[in-house]
Parts: C-alpha cells; sequence; structure tokens
C-alpha cells in the first residue's frame, strides 16, 4: 500500500550530550513551563503586579500540573491496577512481576485542569489576593501554550497515537508498535535503540516494518489546534477588553480546548479508563463534556468589559 507522506517516526531519545541524555519529551515540559512563566511575567507587567508573586505562581503551576495529572491518570484511567500498587502512584518504579524503573508513565490533562484551578483557588485567596477568575483569565494564555509543547511530547514518544488510518495524513509508529524487548528479540540487537533504528531503515528487516500499521497522529491534530486556541487567547488579551470581562477568557479556554480534545478523540486509540462501562463515547470524551458545559457558563455569564481610563 502506497502513502502520501511515508513517515516511519523512530526518533531518538533525545539530545546526547555524552555525560546526559536531554530527552525530548522533558525539554517539551521545559519549553512548555518556560514559555508560560515568560508570558505570565509580560502579562504581570502589564497589569502591575509584583513579579515576586511570579515565582509562586511558577511553582504552584508545576506542582498541580504534575500531580494533577498523574492522578488523573491514575483515577480516570488506570484505577484497576494502581488500586492493588499504590506505591507505584508516585515512585517511577513497578515491583511485580518483577522490579523495573519504568519513569512516570501516564499523566492525564483532565486531572492536570482540576489540579490547576484548585491550585489557582490558593494562590488568588493567599498570594495576589483578587478574585480567582482574575488570575484564571489570564494563566489559561500560559495554559493553551504549554498544551501545545506536552503534545509534541506526546509525539515524540510515541504515545497517544491515533487509530489505523489510509489517510495522506498517517504515520508509522515504531515505537507504539514493538516494545523494546520484542524490538530486541525480533532483530537479535541487544540495544533497542539499535534495533528500532535497524527496522525503520534496514531492508533486512522491511518485512518487520511492513507489520507497522498507518495511524493518525493524534498529538499533532491536537498540537495544531491548540496553537488556534493560544493565538486566540493572546489576541483577546492584548487587543481587545476581553481582558475585562471577568470570567470570559477562562470559559473561551474551556470550549475551545476541550472541544477540540472532544473531536480528536473520535481517531484516538482507546485509552482505557471508564468508557467501557459507559459506552458511546471515550474516557476522554466523557471528561471533556463537563469543561466544556463550564465554559459556556462563564462565557454567558462573564462581567461587561470594565473601561480603564
Amino acid at each position: 500500500m502506497t502513502h502520501a507522506l511515508n513517515i516511519v517516526w523512530n526518533p531518538s531519545e533525545g539530545i546526547d550530550l555524552g555525560f546526559f541524555i536531554i530527552r525530548f519529551y522533558s525539554l517539551m515540559f521545559v519549553i512548555a513551563f518556560g514559555l508560560g512563566w515568560y508570558i505570565m511575567k509580560k502579562i504581570f507587567e502589564r497589569e502591575n503586579e509584583s513579579i515576586e508573586n511570579l515565582d509562586s505562581l511558577f511553582v504552584w503551576t508545576v506542582l498541580a500540573t504534575l500531580i494533577g495529572a498523574r492522578l488523573g491518570h491514575v483515577l480516570f484511567y488506570d484505577w484497576e491496577y494502581f488500586r492493588n500498587h499504590l506505591a507505584e502512584i508516585f515512585l517511577p518504579f513497578r515491583f511485580s512481576p518483577q522490579f523495573e524503573f519504568t519513569g512516570y508513565q501516564g499523566l492525564a490533562s483532565h486531572g492536570a485542569a482540576i489540579s490547576i484551578i484548585i491550585a489557582m483557588y490558593y494562590y488568588s485567596k493567599t498570594v495576589i489576593k483578587k478574585p480567582l477568575l482574575w488570575i484564571l483569565d489570564r494563566v489559561v494564555i500560559a495554559v493553551a501554550s504549554g498544551a501545545i509543547f506536552v503534545r509534541f511530547g506526546n509525539f515524540f514518544n510515541s504515545e497517544i497515537v491515533g487509530k489505523k488510518t489510509d489517510s495522506a495524513f498517517g504515520i508509522q509508529f515504531i515505537r507504539d508498535h514493538f516494545s523494546p524487548r520484542e524490538a530486541v528479540s525480533l532483530t537479535n540487537i541487544a540495544n533497542p535503540t539499535e534495533a528500532y533504528a535497524a527496522i525503520a531503515t534496514n531492508p533486512k528487516f522491511a518485512p518487520l516494518l511492513q507489520q507497522v500499521p498507518m495511524k493518525h497522529p493524534a498529538q499533532l491534530y491536537e498540537a495544531f489546534c491548540y496553537i488556534f486556541v493560544f493565538v486566540l487567547l493572546y489576541f483577546l488579551y492584548w487587543k481587545t477588553e476581553a481582558r475585562n470581562k471577568r470570567g470570559y477568557l477562562f470559559g473561551l479556554f474551556l470550549v475551545l480546548l476541550w472541544t477540540i480534545r472532544f473531536i480528536v478523540e473520535f481517531v484516538k486509540e482507546s485509552q482505557g479508563g471508564f468508557e467501557s462501562s459507559l459506552g458511546l463515547f471515550s474516557t476522554g470524551q466523557w471528561l471533556s463534556i463537563p469543561f466544556i458545559f463550564i465554559g459556556f457558563y462563564f462565557i454567558y455569564t462573564a462581567d461587561k468589559p470594565i473601561k480603564i481610563n
């Protein structure tokens, strides 16, 4: 079967500095948080807010994102496993069937969203001493920019892939199809990275490559759509009076981002969770629906623009 783009996706793990590898997934998170800090710095300067308050905002946002995303994955997508392996929720190890370093595999954006809102409530009451919606209307601009790079990170990790497709956008995700152990076993190459590279490029392993189906790059679909969300929110904040309609930007963010998530879920492979018991939609879609309705509520109840002389 011919394919228009003919992309075989087998990226390196990261930038090898010799003594240390900067993993692309981690780098995308660093860029996301770094860009978010820069955006909020510009906003604080415009609003004449103390930059000292920005440091605590950064810390609370990072902690809320990571903890909330982890708990979201555990509770929404994989509780059947983690309820019998509680220690593995926050430890980057697997203890059975054998001890194994796994890293933190599994982060859910819905959990991160809930956690960030809770953290912003605490921050607004104890640090900046402003209404919750004031900070939410502004921090969502940074969050939208960060979401772009998180999805790029998923793409580098060959995770959250889409369903099989014959369209011109399909990509062969080698690392999604073969586990490191399978790649080593099938190629007899001891190093998993070299084994993956051999499957991708060595004609000797062409039959293995032919086994890898074309799938939608769902991560890229989301990332490019999130660019639109970020640009729109950024424009509305800096060029219009929308920033003075309390709750409007926050509501718009919820509607746009989670509607995109809802739509893209149609071409994603199942991530598990409770979708089998509810049916009709995926777990990600069911979790997105409440956010969309909440977003509409804040849009239609937003305060009128406040004229500032």
